[in-house]
């Protein structure tokens, strides 16, 4: 198997960090192009209140949005803004040319209905993915937006040449915003697809069935070596810290890399292709804007 940007002792890592900067060398080059056809692409962030985890999470979004060129705007609002406030702000950025890509930032305040924000984003600008429309595309085969982790898991895929058409995968989560759209790209690139969770029963029996394991459970270090079937292609999604404040994800690293064949660490794996394939999204949204105002 060919491993495409890391070459060390850990010849089986997958380097997302690096992977992420080569992408977004690329899309400079992309939006460099579409600002001499006249096209700036535009990503509005909203941030409601002042969650420790979010607001690193966006400072991190509006930096490299800079620094590949997009036009960034990042919006805090108080915690105490009402629905109908995000609501009208919503809109006005769906309204806007200015703007092709909007992102609010989750969790929200209570009051605050998540459904209601999601739904109420374009579905041609919802870089997250998360709009029920989008959603249901993915989910006929024909996407538009895909919500950003799975869609940077399967660019790693395609770096690191993972043969997926015939594989057994194993997806643990099944949540909105991994785990079924997950176990939908796998199932279009022709894997066999299993989707476990928290109630699964005897899971053990599956994951040592898995060509590829995607973990994204939210529990710290729960998959061991012993869980892992020899060769196996390893993807940790998690993100958990210990009582020292160390992140880990889902995946034990240090047993489970010595049976995977390629496997992601905790960081330096998943997170930084998230924030990569928002920028992505953004380009290909500006792209595809440009491309209708043109004919």
């Amino acid at each position: 198997m060919k491993v495409g940007l890391w070459y060390n002792s850990f010849m089986n890592l997958i380097d997302g960090k690096a992977l992420a900067a080569k992408m977004q060398a690329e899309l400079k080059v992309k939006v460099d192009k579409l600002k001499e056809a006249g096209s700036v692409p535009g990503l509005a962030v909203i941030l409601v209140g002042k969650d420790p985890a979010s607001q690193i999470y966006v400072r991190n979004k509006a930096r490299q949005a800079t620094a590949i060129g997009l036009n960034s705007s990042v919006v805090r609002l108080p915690e105490t803004v009402s629905e109908k406030e995000l609501l009208e702000l919503i809109e006005q950025y769906n309204q806007s040319e200015q703007w092709h890509g909007i992102l609010v930032q989750l969790p929200l305040p209570k009051h605050i209905s998540e459904e209601k924000v999601l739904l109420a984003i374009d579905p041609e600008k919802d870089v997250d993915g998360f709009h029920p429309m989008n959603m249901g595309r993915l989910w006929s085969g024909n996407p538009l937006m895909i919500p950003s982790t799975p869609a940077g898991i399967m660019e790693m895929f395609r770096e690191y040449n993972v043969e997926l058409s015939g594989k057994r995968a194993v997806v643990i989560g099944r949540s909105n915003i991994v785990g079924k759209p997950m176990a939908q790209l796998l199932m279009m690139a022709d894997a066999t697809v299993t989707i476990a969770h928290s109630r699964t029963k005897n899971l053990r029996e599956l994951t040592k069935e898995a060509d590829i394991l995607v973990v994204a459970i939210g529990r710290d270090r729960m998959i061991k070596a012993d869980d892992v079937k020899d060769g196996a292609v390893v993807i940790d999604v998690g993100m958990n810290r210990d009582e020292d404040g160390k992140l880990h994800g889902d995946v034990d690293f240090d047993e489970v890399k010595e049976v995977a064949s390629l496997i992601t660490p905790v960081p330096g794996g998943v997170g930084p292709m998230t924030i990569t394939m928002l920028m992505e999204q953004t380009v290909r949204a500006a792209t595809r804007k440009m491309n209708e105002n043109s004919n």
